[in-house]
């Protein structure tokens, strides 16, 4: 998005202040995260943190029991849970719940539709590749949070990281150099 012109940001701040608010509220209108955001900031005052945290889980394990007939059908649901912890990171600016989230996403449908992700071809192929960048990116995320939280994310991140070498993920992992077992 281009820079305002000087001028033009000169005028908007010498605009008398009940015309700027009527703009300013319709310009928020048309950007729903921006809206979002604000009502967790400014409404909810950053305390309902916890409860997005939870209907996030909630939809979660509903998605992770539908048991999707194949694995493109199940990358297709953990994209969609994807995109709702992004949104939640863009709303919050949790980065804690994002790593939470995101492992619990991954462990959930692994214990869930494990069947589908057993042995690599060319049906597991796509979701095998998307797990395995998944589990990296969640690596790298973590190690940028303050270290008293690994402990907390140990377990977790080492049932990951079974699941992803020892089924469909495994050639994936082994090329981006997953580790085997999660060190703190």
């Amino acid at each position: 998005m281009p820079a305002l012109d000087p001028d033009l940001k000169k005028a908007i701040v010498r605009m008398p202040g009940a015309e700027k608010d009527k703009l300013l509220l319709r310009l928020i209108t048309k950007d729903a995260v921006l809206t979002e955001r604000l009502q967790f900031e400014l409404v909810e005052g950053g305390k309902t943190i916890d409860e997005r945290r939870g209907l996030i889980r909630d939809f979660i394990d509903r998605t992770a029991k539908l048991h999707a007939d194949t694995a493109g059908w199940l990358m297709m649901d953990m994209r969609t849970v994807s995109g709702y912890i992004s949104r939640h990171l863009k709303v919050t600016k949790d980065k804690y719940g994002e790593v939470e989230l995101m492992l619990y996403m991954l462990n959930t449908f692994y214990e869930h539709n494990a069947h589908l992700l057993q042995k690599y071809n060319s049906r597991t192929d796509k979701a095998a590749e998307y797990i395995a960048k998944r589990a990296e990116q969640v690596l790298k995320k973590v190690v940028k949070l303050n270290p008293d939280y690994y402990i907390e994310f140990a377990d977790d991140i080492n049932r990951l990281l079974s699941w992803v070498h020892y089924t469909a993920p495994a050639h994936y992992a082994r090329q981006l150099g997953l580790p085997k077992e999660w060190d703190l």
